[in-house]
């Protein structure tokens, strides 16, 4: 790489750690002429930066070509599987069981663009757009994902994260959520899939702002995810690419983790 480094680029040690898990090119078709390396880093500038596809500095590989990998790795579960290695090494890392034995369950709304796609009002925050509904680890890696219209309810949402995690996560006893969360899906949680849903509940003297056991690890990873401006809104047309955005972000944060620039 013979041009002027950005701040989203991947460091030599980072990228050492991420070429393994980029997929080969396919057989049989025209040989793979792209720097693939610059191609992530063109895609973790935009993440970052929030820019728009046309607008990707001339230094990266054609608009049309990374685009073409986004959604690629998106339809393949690549962005999955890149996400789940570096999770299990940044647990490790960390002195930790690969899989959690304790998640926190939350949903974050954010407005939708001009793009188009599926959206929902959500009411409660006076907000038209879509909702992330996130389980995070206690060390604030990504384990259940899910983007959804707004108007999807926070129990609805909860419910299908938890049947997403169904067959993962062996470990995994607790989860931590708010009152959003309260009523059936607390019995369903620990009947269908043998969890327990555990309510933190804000004490009634509390008054402002106010930390909640527990709670403040997912808020502490939707912060991190705030960083990236292109996460601000959601830009895309599609449920799953905005899944997938979010993911490269943690795959970004995960590298940093590992290999520190």
């Amino acid at each position: 790489m013979t041009r002027r480094i950005y701040p989203s680029d991947l460091t030599d040690k980072q990228w050492e750690l991420l070429e393994p898990l980029i997929p080969d090119a396919k057989p049989g078709g025209r040989p793979r002429e792209v720097d693939i390396r610059e191609v992530v880093n063109a895609l973790l500038y935009l993440d970052r930066t929030g820019c728009q596809w046309a607008f990707l500095p001339h230094e990266f590989p054609p608009s049309g070509t990374v685009y073409w990998y986004f959604q690629q790795w998106r339809d393949d579960g690549t962005w999955e599987q890149i996400h789940a290695a570096l999770r299990e090494q940044v647990r490790r890392a960390e002195g930790r069981e690969p899989s959690p034995s304790a998640g926190i369950l939350d949903s974050q709304s954010v407005p939708t663009t001009e793009v188009g796609g599926v959206r929902g009002y959500d009411a409660a925050k006076n907000l038209k757009g879509r909702k992330r509904h996130v389980l995070v680890d206690t060390v604030g890696m990504l384990w259940g994902l899910l983007v959804t219209p707004a108007d999807v309810q926070d129990y609805d949402g909860g419910w299908l994260v938890l049947e997403s995690l169904a067959g993962r996560c062996p470990r995994l006893e607790k989860i931590w959520a708010d009152g959003r969360y309260a009523g059936a899906l607390v019995e369903i949680a620990q009947e269908w899939y043998h969890r327990v849903l555990e309510i933190v509940q804000r004490a009634p003297e509390a008054k402002g702002f106010v930390v909640q056991a527990h709670r403040w690890l997912v808020e502490r990873t939707l912060a991190w995810l705030g960083n990236c401006r292109r996460l601000s809104k959601d830009y895309e047309e599609l449920p799953q690419s905005s899944e997938a955005m979010i993911r490269i972000s943690m795959i970004h944060l995960m590298l940093c983790r590992l290999q520190p620039a």
